[in-house]
């Protein structure tokens, strides 16, 4: 298995992997699975100032990792969200945290400073893989999403990807990193 950044070919594999949980959990408040073209579309609105990578096996790709922008004010610019999704299949096999490692150093090497990443709860085996790549909780939001007749909260957690409080230098693009990063 080999994580590589995502090309845009890869949109129909990410819906497969996120449509199922979309449809039947409430680990994502989307409604409705979006196609591969929409998630096509979503990689490419975000790249590159913002890493998707996948993780390949062979001939498939069994999960995913990306991040975007936290929010839209200029201030927030060194600060990204962050998202993992593994295939049913292939779960509790290390590719979430092969993803998420790769996903930091990805994120520290373009010079972003802070990771947030928001976890529906409950989620135990998010909350591990978050906390095993060092992403600390920093407290929930209760009953913010709405999702199968039931009110749902999100934990939130973060990771520092900079040492130190000094002026930010604008992040790297991606693809001016090198591939072997991701080795």
């Amino acid at each position: 298995m080999k994580v590589r950044l995502a090309r845009p070919g890869d949109g129909d594999a990410l819906a497969a992997i996120y449509g199922p949980m979309v449809a039947t959990t409430a680990v994502s408040f989307e409604l409705d699975p979006p196609s591969g073209a929409e998630m096509a579309r979503r990689m490419a609105s975000t790249l590159p100032a913002y890493p998707w990578l996948v993780m390949d096996a062979g001939d498939a790709v069994v999960g995913y990792a990306y991040a975007h922008r936290f929010h839209e004010r200029a201030a927030y610019d060194w600060t990204v969200e962050t998202s993992v999704y593994v295939d049913a299949g292939t779960r509790g096999r290390g590719v979430g945290r092969a993803l998420y490692t790769a996903l930091v150093s990805a994120l520290v090497a373009q010079g972003y400073r802070r990771a947030l990443a928001g976890i529906a709860l409950p989620n135990p085996a998010s909350v591990r893989l978050h906390e095993s790549v060092g992403f600390r909780h920093v407290g929930d939001y209760r009953g913010v999403g709405w999702k199968f007749g039931a009110w749902h909260d999100v934990g939130m957690w973060e990771l520092d990807l900079q040492p130190g409080g000094g002026p930010p230098s604008t992040p790297v693009p991606i693809d001016a990193l090198s591939s072997e990063l991701f080795a």
